[in-house]
């Protein structure tokens, strides 16, 4: 643990949920609000972290990424429950450069790709079948060329202005710990469970 600097400390406890969690440490639960103020939360993946922020993808014509064009903030929670711990991060939200969407995309596995292109995320759908239709028309349409990443789908990135860390202790005891953004770095302060 690192006080004075939440993003190693977050590194530290990271790796330990790659060893103990390994299926899906990087599972985090997104919050954001839509325009009538009602909260909304789905569970979405990191796919980078670093001092300029937290980075996730999506379709940017889904649900999730209009409330954060309307609301360009929002809050993440890691619950590695096999530790007993919890990691909640806050902040402004931006979209990442089209240049970082496209290496990530083209990093992807090319099912995951081509699903970026055949489904129309959160839109109805009649069937399992239909969707899977839609991926198999996809399919054939990039048989033997790589696949671009679609326009309305890319990055966003949580410009982190509070962390909490939360351990696990009986009796409901548990530590926690809130960092805060300062001109001259964080501020921390325990506070009670």
């Amino acid at each position: 643990m690192n006080p004075s600097n939440p993003f190693k400390w977050f590194d530290s406890w990271y790796a330990d949920a790659v060893r103990t969690e390994p299926r899906v440490p990087d599972a985090m639960q997104l919050s954001t609000v839509d325009s009538s103020g009602m909260p909304c939360v789905r569970t979405v993946l990191m796919k980078d972290l670093d001092e300029r922020g937290l980075v996730f993808y999506t379709n940017y014509a889904s649900p999730k990424a209009r409330q954060l064009d309307q609301n360009p903030k929002a809050s993440v929670c890691f619950h590695w429950k096999d530790l007993a711990r919890q990691v909640i991060i806050s902040g402004s939200v931006a979209k990442v450069s089209a240049e970082e969407s496209n290496t990530y995309f083209a990093s992807r596995a090319r099912g995951s790709q081509i699903g970026a292109w055949a489904s129309a995320q959160s839109k109805p759908i009649e069937s399992r079948s239909a969707l899977l239709e839609q991926v198999a028309q996809t399919t054939a349409r990039f048989e033997g060329k790589e696949v671009p990443r679609p326009e309305g789908w890319g990055g966003y990135r949580i410009c982190i202005q509070r962390w909490e860390f939360w351990q696990d202790h009986i009796d409901r005891l548990h530590d926690r710990w809130i960092l805060d953004r300062m001109d001259d770095g964080w501020s921390i302060q325990r506070v009670q469970p």
